[in-house]
């Protein structure tokens, strides 16, 4: 396991902690199943045990980690379920965000949605898949950004908790790069052209994009899955 062990010790520890230990369970740094020991991950950072024990909690909640009293704390497996319904909460919220993108976006907003898209672009290049994530996580932040709601970028990056590690996975066979692009790229100019129906369409066509990636990617990596089961709202995946 590597990450990065270096804190700024003149600001709250444990949301770094939090921060850094979701990155790295996203990352698959931290396998699902794997065993997290509060000793070994306050060595590795060089903080005390409790800001760990903080962000086990935080992480917890956040369904990333299982904490067992008396047994150990695990990276949680991947749900399919938990995937397609955070997906699902996911859609509800983007899709509105979207439209309302639309209609709120100014030049200077357009400029910086660009911006991330050439930085995709550019990370798509080097097959820094890494690196793509990321930019991908900030091009959705800033949609929510656009449309000043900061209620609902919290939905958005309480749900991507489970949606971002299948995204990682998926990357590059499941998902190419040049594809989620090019959705991206569907849902700037339909918000340039204040299309809000267009906006719409195109984001719930690219949060869909996982759903036809997770069975290959469960098929692939039955290890870190604990289950093969799908609520029914994914049987209307295709539906208008």
């Amino acid at each position: 396991m590597t990450m990065q062990a270096s804190l700024r010790q003149k600001d709250p520890i444990a949301p770094q902690l939090v921060a850094a230990l979701r990155q790295a369970i996203i990352g698959m740094q931290l396998r699902p199943g794997e065993a997290l020991s509060e000793k070994d991950i306050a060595g590795r950072f060089g903080v005390s045990r409790q800001p760990v024990r903080e962000a086990f909690i935080k992480l917890a909640e956040a369904g990333l980690l299982q904490v067992l009293p008396s047994r150990g704390t695990y990276v949680m497996k991947i749900s399919m379920r938990e995937v397609a319904n955070a997906r699902f909460v996911r859609e509800a919220v983007e899709c509105a965000i979207a439209r309302a993108a639309a209609r709120l976006i100014t030049p200077a907003g357009m400029g910086r949605l660009e911006s991330l898209i050439q930085g995709q672009r550019e990370a798509a290049g080097r097959d820094d898949y890494a690196g793509f994530a990321t930019l991908d996580e900030a091009f959705h932040q800033r949609l929510a950004a656009i449309v000043d709601c900061d209620y609902a970028g919290r939905v958005v990056e309480a749900a991507r908790a489970q949606t971002d590690r299948v995204r990682y996975l998926s990357l590059p066979g499941a998902s190419p790069l040049p594809l989620l692009i090019a959705q991206h790229v569907a849902i700037v100019d339909a918000i340039a052209a204040r299309d809000a129906d267009a906006a719409e369409t195109a984001m719930r066509m690219h949060l869909r994009e996982i759903l036809n990636a997770l069975p290959r990617i469960a098929l692939e990596h039955p290890d870190l899955f604990e289950d093969e089961a799908m609520p029914d709202h994914t049987r209307t995946l295709h539906s208008p």
